[in-house]
């Protein structure tokens, strides 16, 4: 029995090389997403054995997903592509429960190797990223714990990528209210209180490409 993956990115162009990449290797692509949120609804929906998604996508982020499925679809292992490289990203890639770790510009080479040995139980991390991060991760380095909930995050994202209160909690599928207090109470645990600078934050962390 193949393999059963779901593919999660916003490019379209980027999706469709990566689906006929692997199907070549006769891996099943079972759906696809081109937002975070689509994409833990189809896990959630189809069950697969991985799920592969960007790092940067609208919505919701390839590893607030990863979070959320680490509770809602716990069997399915996730595989992170991205162009990041830095210690902070990988760092909360593990901690939100990702099994792979794939830069971009290494994906043809890496991707197919990056889920079998992923399949057999064990870690990914593509060969440019020093294994000094991994042992810095192991040895739970210092770095400072992001104080907001995931749905804290989600809504920081949204306003980052600019959406109003109102089109944040339709995306969302909440109340204008309840998304006015998310956005009340992150300021305040952030201590900021204007746009422009919630926009750097969300950069820093990883929420929003520049």
């Amino acid at each position: 029995m193949p393999t059963r993956i779901v593919l999660a990115d916003d490019h379209v162009l980027v999706r469709q090389g990566l689906k006929s990449l692997l199907e070549r290797e006769h891996f099943q692509v079972m759906a696809e997403a081109s937002d975070g949120q689509d994409a833990v609804r189809l896990v959630e929906a189809h069950h697969p054995d991985i799920a592969i998604l960007d790092i940067s996508m609208p919505t919701l982020n390839g590893i607030d997903a990863a979070r959320g499925l680490s509770r809602t679809a716990p069997k399915t292992k996730v595989i992170l592509l991205t162009q990041h490289e830095e210690e902070q990203y990988i760092h909360e890639a593990l901690e939100a429960g990702v099994k792979g770790y794939v830069l971009k510009n290494q994906v043809a080479n890496d991707l197919i190797q990056a889920i079998r040995q992923v399949c057999r139980g064990e870690f990914y991390l593509s060969p440019g990223i020093s294994r000094a991060v991994m042992e810095a991760y192991r040895n739970k380095s210092d770095r400072p714990a992001d104080p907001l909930t995931v749905r804290e995050r989600q809504v920081l994202q949204l306003i980052a990528e600019g959406k109003s209160t109102k089109d944040t909690a339709s995306v969302l599928g909440i109340s204008v209210k309840t998304a006015e207090s998310h956005r009340m109470r992150l300021m305040q645990k952030l201590n900021i209180h204007e746009t422009a600078s919630l926009v750097r934050y969300a950069v820093r962390r990883g929420l929003i490409q520049p």
